[in-house]
């Protein structure tokens, strides 16, 4: 667990939502208090990394594959600064830019952002209008600069819900981008990760009554062909911003066993310091995979 930078940095700490809802304050390094001796455990139990500890120009020693990112807190972050929710997401984007430099400077392979959950499309229509405007504008004006980078890309999810001239523009920016090496950033756009394992159980079903699969030989692995991530290797790391502490509906199968780093920053003010902490995290702990060492 990272805690937030101290607000002598300039760090606006939005109100807390479990408050409102009667959970407790967090402590600062962003998990929920809760009654002792169970809250003594955790606060034992978490990293106490400080994003300001890490200059942004650090690369960490060990090479995280791949990183995977909830990018929450953009809402927040406008509310907090009595701005609409778009003025968050137009900050939000730009923090997109940073995680990408940040991924490629510490050599990180795969980048998976978390840009629009299939749950995002019950939000107002005029947001999930802004959103799709967002998502155009960063189509249009962005690509050719990730192009110039190195970075490919890839979208998983029912992104064919954001309608023809959406998904055009997707498939145009995977074909323009698909031999680039440096960097693969995985967009999961209208992504649920229950509907992508229910999705992927009834394509083994109708292979099955196909006869086309035998079910006694299919394994996990085997499995894994059917989900959208196919030939995406499993997140190493999976980092959440806004002190939030949950995988929402994010990847649910592929992050079996991925570490996980909750930031208490909003998702605007995400830069490189904080995916360098987050990195800190990753390489001091010890990934076991369910074994132990004889």
């Amino acid at each position: 667990m990272v805690g937030r930078r101290a607000e002598t940095d300039g760090f606006l700490r939005a109100p807390d939502r479990r408050e409102s809802r009667g959970e407790g304050p967090r402590d600062q390094a962003g998990l929920t208090r809760l009654a002792d001796p169970v809250s003594a455990l955790l606060q034992a139990a978490s990293l106490a990394a400080s994003p300001a500890a890490v200059p942004a120009g650090t690369t960490a020693t060990k090479v995280c594959d791949h990183v995977a990112v909830i990018m929450d807190g953009n809402g927040r972050w406008a509310a907090a600064r009595r701005l609409p929710r778009v003025a968050g997401h137009r900050a939000g984007a730009k923090a997109v830019k940073r995680v990408i430099q940040a991924a490629i400077q510490n050599k990180v392979r795969w980048l998976t952002l978390y840009a629009f959950s299939s749950e995002n499309w019950g939000r107002p229509a005029d947001e999930v209008t802004d959103l799709t405007g967002l998502l155009r504008h960063y189509l249009r004006n962005e690509i050719s600069e990730l192009h110039r980078e190195g970075v490919r890309v890839r979208v998983i999810g029912e992104h064919e819900r954001f309608g023809p001239e959406v998904r055009a523009e997707l498939e145009a920016a995977e074909r323009l981008t698909a031999g680039n090496t440096r960097l693969t950033m995985v967009v999961a756009l209208s992504y649920g990760a229950r509907g992508e394992i229910l999705q992927a159980a009834l394509k083994v079903a109708e292979a099955v009554k196909a006869g086309t699969l035998d079910p006694a030989k299919l394994d996990e692995a085997g499995f894994a062909r059917f989900l959208s991530t196919t030939g995406i290797p499993d997140p190493d790391l999976v980092i959440r911003t806004s002190g939030e502490c949950r995988l929402s509906n994010f990847l649910l199968w592929q992050s079996a066993y991925a570490e996980l780093v909750f930031l208490d920053v909003l998702w605007p003010d995400f830069d490189a310091s904080h995916f360098a902490a987050a990195l800190t995290a990753f390489n001091q702990r010890e990934r076991r995979f369910g074994a132990r060492p004889g």
